[in-house]
């Protein structure tokens, strides 16, 4: 009888272990700027870092490939040496 009881036990909770995975899943994600940017300014993630965009603005050359894909160039040095958008 104790042997009954335990099998059934045992056969209920793996029941329960597996309809738990099912019941809870991850809650929808929704993409949302967690910067709002001024009119003129284009929201982009750089760096994995959220920022306002506008040309004439400082620029990291090494991340030239991710203001490309927001329509900006970071080519142009001034005379300091220094990088900005174009």
């Amino acid at each position: 009888m104790r042997r009954t009881i335990t099998t059934a036990l045992l056969s209920l909770s793996l029941v329960g272990a597996g309809a738990e995975p099912a019941l809870s899943h991850p809650p929808a994600r929704v993409a949302i700027a967690a910067k709002p940017c001024s009119a003129g300014y284009k929201h982009a993630v750089i760096g994995g870092e959220h920022k306002c965009l506008r040309r004439g603005q400082f620029c990291a050359r090494s991340r030239d490939g991710e203001y490309h894909r927001y329509g900006y160039h970071c080519h142009s040095r001034d005379l300091r040496g220094n990088y900005h958008l174009t």
